[in-house]
């Protein structure tokens, strides 16, 4: 198997239909979680993007892998609670392709810590912030919309070196 090539970029309008298929997938959306209700109603998509876009303290890169564009990644927040979220179009899961892109965003952003947080059994997600540097520091309960329930969730911290 050869290596995927992956590469971080600036978010394009271009990367916006495709950035709400990755959203849109039911399956992806119950493993995340904790979803927003910009990821269910494509009006409110294009205005939580076009706020994103224009706000210079969030720092977003569309991800690549091998030429094509298979999800976003972000920093956001106020200096002291910075905070990283990242989305991989689920077609491209176990490559390896968000631990590469979540290590290629935090080198972008020397903001220390930086924190996460994910549904406690969404393994994949927390194991590759793990890789990626974060530790637990706690466990929360929270309203998961994709499930409608409350659930476990993990909070996570990247402290600087």
């Amino acid at each position: 198997m050869t290596a995927t090539e992956i590469s971080l970029r600036e978010v394009r309008d271009s990367d916006l239909p495709l950035f709400w298929e990755h959203w849109s997938d039911p399956e992806a959306r119950r493993i995340a979680a904790f979803t927003g209700a910009y990821q269910y109603d494509r009006v409110l998509f294009d205005s939580h993007w076009a706020k994103l876009r224009a706000d210079p303290e969030v720092l977003n890169r569309t991800v690549v892998a091998d030429g094509e564009v298979v999800g976003n990644a972000a920093v956001y927040g106020p200096p002291d609670e910075r905070e990283v979220t990242y989305w991989i179009d689920r077609a491209h899961w176990g490559r390896g392709i968000a631990t590469a892109a979540l290590t290629a965003l935090i080198a972008l952003d020397p903001t220390r810590p930086l924190y996460a947080h994910a549904a406690a059994d969404n393994t994949g997600s927390v194991r590759v912030l793990q890789k990626c540097g974060f530790v637990v520091t706690g466990h929360e309960r929270g309203f998961a919309r994709a499930r409608d329930a409350e659930i476990d969730e993990v909070a996570l911290i990247l402290r600087a070196v």
